[in-house]
């Protein structure tokens, strides 16, 4: 059964989405200020713009080249240790969208219409004016290459993944908004919600719309010139105007649409065509030469990496290429960092950790290395076949290169067309996913499948326009850039401590897994005692193995076995001085009730017992014995997720004995975090309200329903 996706239609009594007022207005007043001065004294902003971007380029280049490559190692430990198993959501969550629309979207996302620029336009600068060494030489082609695929490679990518990680983990794991602050949780604790919560949603919104901005301004400038090549439109700040007014419009469309309808076709759309352009290009073009450079390129970069990754250039030090590269690049990934990396976390709960981090830093690196080396190395050849008009193109009129390319092989109005096409929607989807991004930034979500208010995503697709506009008007690309090597910085101190903070929460996810590791032969003898082992006869046993019952024999077992135990437990939890709550919640889908017995640590990880009915197919061999086709079990969730167990048919002493298992667990994972040293974290501070959050891709007969806001599995109505 295919249902709605989570967040496309909110249940009965979700709550208003409230605006974050500190963040919009302290990150809009400080867009709109830079704006407006860059509009109206356009020659101060640029001389201030430049001076400070050199002075960061000398003060904190080896910084910005250290924090990219410890990011880097630390995704990759995570993913490869134990704690990379551990799923963005609860246990037993499973992905919402397929492989292809997953890395699509993270792709498009991820990069935009500044891939088709610099495509061309870096291998030919780095050719001509490599950073070190005679430019126009083998060696130099080859440098030219493997500086591309660098600044555009799995560096980058390790950014996005650890703000994505941490975000979807804090959001989906420990129901925390899905917001930049949530990720310093274990750090600060509640002041997340304070002052310095809302420093730190600033610090992202300011890094992430320059960033957001720099990818427009270089889409304005390719597309301007596309339809100038296709068309004879001028060349002009005019056209620049209109194209981001279109592009503003038609972002708003796709965002208002939602994740679903909106982004997710359009991602996908531009995906095929890139992927058609990089074929014709493949096959129209030398072949045999461009396919020995792919496994050339790759293989250089493989050996030169370690020592690229970590060189700061300092016994000779080019500051212009760096300011202009290498430290534009690395600023430029961290201001994208908290856009894309909150975007990932929104299209990725119920991934685990390993396949998060393996296919945010190979799938897309995958797209951009063949992509790279088809266009690069087609560039290359142009220009060291003599075409030296070429060269000056892609290096003085870098918005030029790619369509100079194309006039290369046949067809060049077909695939310029594509070409046009493809960067607007690059450019589009980027606006869509920014404003649908930073909409999410300046509100209080509860939900974290929720997303801001629509008026919202407008508004911050109209700031951003007018922001790439600003910076056009002082001085082009290049402004955007050096605006971003500026902004990049304060939010590059916050990954620091993000870090620190995932760290922690993981330590406490480890130790949570050994505790139910430790305490696991204790829950095994539980159910062997609940599954009669030693109370109940052969014939006893062998009747509930083969019982499928019915929703009103569910039902009666829930309130004559279920709820009385689980009361019991409560009420003795009482006695001795522990205050713990009982909910129970009737599932018009199934007829059928939920219960949970809840326990509140304040400031240490809550305890969760939840019963809860999920419906199963009846086994064709089995079909003949029960008067429907559909059977329910009673399986037990925490706030982990599913136990995969059915307590149906069980005694109420033998329900109370399972509770137990698991609340002396829990409280020996307590001890154990306490006297380790890990943090545990609570963040669930009420009980979960099981109306709240229902959608998803999956029929419960194969897969048990979330018990989480925003789940992944709809009940199966009855008939």
């Amino acid at each position: 059964m295919t249902t709605e996706a989570p967040g496309t239609e909110a249940p009965p009594g979700r709550a208003k989405i409230k605006v974050n007022k500190p963040v919009l207005i302290g990150s809009a007043a400080g867009i709109l200020a830079i704006t407006l001065w860059a509009m109206i004294a356009p020659g101060s902003a640029e001389t201030v713009i430049f001076g400070a971007v050199a002075w960061v380029g000398t003060t904190f280049g080896w910084y910005y080249t250290l924090l990219v490559v410890v990011v880097l190692a630390f995704v990759i430990f995570v993913a490869a240790g134990k704690v990379g198993k551990t799923r963005l959501g609860p246990d037993h969550s499973r992905p919402h969208f397929n492989l292809f629309t997953w890395t699509a979207m993270l792709f498009a996302a991820g990069i935009g219409v500044d891939l088709m620029f610099f495509s061309v336009a870096e291998p030919i600068t780095q050719y001509i004016q490599p950073p070190t060494g005679d430019g126009e030489t083998v060696e130099a082609a080859r440098q030219a290459m493997v500086w591309t695929l660098f600044h555009y490679g799995i560096l980058g990518w390790g950014l996005y993944a650890l703000m994505g990680l941490a975000l979807a983990y804090f959001a989906y794991r420990h129901n925390l908004p899905l917001s930049i602050r949530s990720a310093l949780y274990p750090i600060i604790g509640k002041r997340i919600h304070g002052a310095a919560g809302d420093a730190v949603d600033i610090a992202a919104m300011l890094g992430t719309i320059f960033g957001i901005a720099t990818s427009l301004g270089i889409g304005v400038a390719q597309l301007n010139y596309g339809l100038h090549f296709m068309f004879g439109l001028p060349q002009n700040l005019t056209m620049q105007i209109a194209l981001i007014a279109v592009a503003v419009i038609m972002a708003t469309a796709s965002v208002v649409s939602g994740v679903d309808k909106g982004i997710r076709r359009l991602a996908e759309l531009n995906v095929l065509l890139a992927i058609a352009l990089m074929v014709f290009v493949f096959i129209a073009g030398k072949t045999a030469y461009l396919a020995d450079g792919i496994v050339a390129n790759v293989g250089d970069l493989i050996s030169r990496f370690p020592g690229m990754a970590l060189d700061t250039f300092a016994y000779d030090r080019p500051d212009d290429w760096l300011n202009a590269w290498t430290l534009f690049f690395w600023a430029w990934w961290i201001a994208w960092a908290p856009f894309v990396g909150l975007f990932l976390a929104r299209i990725s709960r119920g991934r685990t950790i390993r396949q998060f981090v393996t296919g945010v830093l190979v799938v897309p690196f995958a797209f951009i290395a063949l992509w790279i080396s088809i266009f690069g190395n087609s560039a290359l050849d142009v220009v060291r076949s003599g075409n030296g008009a070429f060269a000056d193109i892609a290096i003085n009129q870098p918005e030029q290169a790619f369509y100079g390319l194309l006039e290369q092989y046949p067809g060049v109005i077909i695939s310029a067309a594509i070409a046009t096409f493809t960067g607007m929607l690059f450019y589009v989807t980027s606006a869509d996913s920014g404003a649908l991004v930073m909409s999410n930034f300046t509100s209080r979500l509860t939900d974290p499948e929720a997303d801001g208010p629509p008026w919202l995503r407008i508004f911050w697709a109209v700031v951003t326009g007018l922001l790439t506009l600003a910076m056009l008007i002082v001085g082009g690309v290049s402004t955007l850039q050096a605006a971003t090597v500026i902004m990049g910085l304060p939010f590059s101190i916050v990954l620091v401590f993000i870090m620190i903070g995932l760290y922690k929460a993981l330590r406490v996810e480890s130790a949570l897994a050994a505790s139910y590791r430790q305490g696991l032969p204790s829950v095994l003898s539980s159910r062997a005692n609940a599954a009669g082992d030693q109370r109940r006869g052969w014939r006893q046993r062998l009747t509930r193995a083969l019982s499928y019952p019915s929703s009103r024999t569910t039902q009666r077992f829930m309130t004559e076995v279920v709820c009385p135990a689980l009361e019991e437990v409560r009420e003795e939890l009482e006695r001795q001085g522990v205050k713990a709550t009982l909910n129970t919640q009737r599932l018009d889908a199934f007829g059928i009730d939920t219960v949970d017995l809840f326990i509140d640590f304040d400031g240490e990880r809550d305890f969760k017992f939840q019963v809860y009915p999920v419906q199963h197919e009846i086994p064709s061999y089995a079909r003949a014995t029960s008067a429907t086709d559909r059977y329910y079990r009673l399986e037990v969730f925490s706030l982990e997720g599913s136990y995969g167990y059915d307590l149906y048919g069980l005694s109420q002493e033998q329900v109370i004995a399972d509770v137990l298992d698991h609340y002396e667990i829990h409280l020996e994972f307590l001890h154990q975090s306490t006297s380790t040293g890990a943090l545990p974290t609570s963040t669930v501070t009420e009980p979960h309200n099981v109306t709240t959050g229902w959608g998803g891709d999956y029929d419960t007969a194969a897969e048990p329903a979330d018990n989480q806001a925003g789940g992944d599995a709809e009940p199966v109505k009855e008939g």
